[in-house]
């Protein structure tokens, strides 16, 4: 029995199930699904790059080695955010491989696939796993993955530098979370470029965790802590590979990621918003959008109901996850240059967007939200949730008297859906949703109310409520 699957968001598993040969196994799948359903042929060229995880250079010279034995040319874009790679890939029509677990604990890694047109999507997913062949790739890579490529790095900080004017910044004091982001000095050059002063905070050489829909107490504490310290403006950072983001406001606050999504959203003047079910009410509410798509959690369904936004004929497409992560579904003008669609999640995109918003508005992070309607989220999880158990809670929870039964104490249930696991909406407007994770072994908990004292008690409900049922499971 292995970990490894396909999840929202690339292949991912334990790193003891991803040594040389099943990396090799997953190159030469992919770049033969390639070559058969988008024409590339062995003699072209694939992009890899990787994060700060200690699993990822072995991986990544693996990977690269597979993709010589197949006949292709490998750019090594070295240690980069997600976005960054994704962004070379696409101006030069390249397939490419991010090596990277995003969020998830260092025990664990794994690789993101991109076609040159974009992301792989689910029947690619199918197609890499049809021609998958485990056998016959136990062959020593050799240390020397080649040299590094600056290319795909600087093209995508030039690109975040461009989304402000010059000095749009100029007066601000911006704190950097770094952790072990692959993006933490990036941020610190592009800030700076952008004409604030920056302060780095807590920079770590051992993996953090950092899960920007679940942050960690000491996470809070931090950015609460610095705030006051260092007296800043707001405190930015990423996850792992730099795809999600984290902003919090002058007194140390987190913002949440829908709510980050939503202002970005607000920046680029979208007409039309792609989100998750997960993500917060006050999309549909704040009557900014002409339309909001909503769907399953993962980015291969918004990037998939963006590109029906863009047939059904809406110019200024911005998606986002409750994670933070923004995907540009379209070119968007800004007055003094153009953005360049970006169809993946992308951290630098919201950071920026919020705090060159402030900046222009002259008012402090925290006011950004006061003109929208008050929707407070929050979310969590359990860990070490099997799908063994997973799959039958959520599957209670579909029939029509179990879910009254369980969730009687909070009230009448209006509507319920089963886009993405189960989620309930109240008569009150309050919602409990829960899903399993695609990436992980937990269940997630997301609620939402009209204050973040209740999105709280909600949230602590439905996390006690549903551990009480999962031991029914064994």
């Amino acid at each position: 029995m292995t970990s490894l699957k396909f999840g929202t968001s690339g292949l991912r598993g334990l790193v003891s199930e991803l040594p040389d040969a099943i990396c090799r196994a997953y190159t030469l799948a992919f770049l033969r699904h390639m070559q058969k359903a988008h024409a590339i042929a062995p003699g072209g060229k694939l992009l890899v790059g990787y994060d700060l995880r200690e699993s990822s250079p072995r991986i990544a010279a693996a990977c690269i080695d597979a993709a010589r034995v197949f006949g292709m040319e490998v750019e090594n874009s070295g240690p980069l955010p997600t976005p960054a790679l994704a962004l070379r890939a696409l101006a030069q029509k390249l397939p490419a491989i991010m090596v990277t677990g995003s969020h998830i604990p260092a025990d664990r890694n794994g690789l993101k696939f991109y076609r040159p047109d974009g992301e792989i999507d689910k029947s690619d997913e199918a197609g890499i796993l049809a021609v998958l062949d485990l056998a016959g790739n136990d062959i020593s890579v050799p240390d020397d993955a080649g040299d590094i490529s600056p290319k795909a790095l600087a093209e995508y900080e030039n690109r975040c530098i461009s989304i402000l004017d010059a000095g749009a910044l100029a007066g601000k004091r911006i704190g950097v979370y770094q952790h072990s982001s692959v993006g933490r000095d990036l941020i610190v050059r592009v800030l700076g470029a952008l004409g604030a002063e920056t302060v780095a905070i807590a920079r770590s050489d051992v993996f953090v965790p950092v899960d920007t829909e679940a942050l960690r107490p000491e996470d809070i504490t931090l950015a609460a802590g610095a705030a006051e310290k260092y007296r800043l403006d707001a405190m930015v950072s990423t996850d792992g590979d730099a795809d999600r983001p984290l902003v919090a406001d002058e007194t140390g606050t987190f913002i949440r990621g829908d709510s980050l999504g939503l202002l970005t959203a607000r920046f680029l003047n979208a007409d039309a918003v792609v989100t998750p079910v997960t993500s917060n009410t006050a999309i549909e509410l704040s009557g900014l959008f002409a339309k909001v798509y909503r769907t399953k959690v993962g980015s291969p369904y918004v990037i998939e109901a963006m590109q029906q936004a863009a047939r059904d004929g809406y110019q200024r497409i911005v998606g986002f996850e409750a994670n933070g992560g923004v995907l540009l579904g379209s070119n968007v003008d800004l007055g003094d240059g153009i953005v360049v669609a970006l169809p993946t999640r992308d951290a630098m995109l919201p950071i920026i967007a919020v705090l060159g918003m402030a900046a222009r508005d002259k008012v402090q992070v925290s006011k950004l939200l006061e003109d929208l309607p008050a929707r407070f989220t929050r979310s969590g999880r359990i860990e070490h949730v099997e799908s063994s158990k997973s799959s039958p809670f959520l599957q209670a929870l579909l029939d029509d008297d179990q879910r009254a039964s369980f969730f009687a104490q909070l009230g009448i249930i209006e509507a319920n859906d089963a886009i993405d696991g189960i989620r309930i909406v109240f008569a009150t407007g309050e919602v409990v949703h829960y899903r399993a994770s695609g990436n992980a072994p937990e269940l997630r908990c997301y609620a939402e109310a009209a204050t973040d004292a209740r999105a709280e008690q909600l949230l602590e409900w439905g996390l006690q409520r549903a551990g009480e049922h999962l031991r029914k499971y064994g």
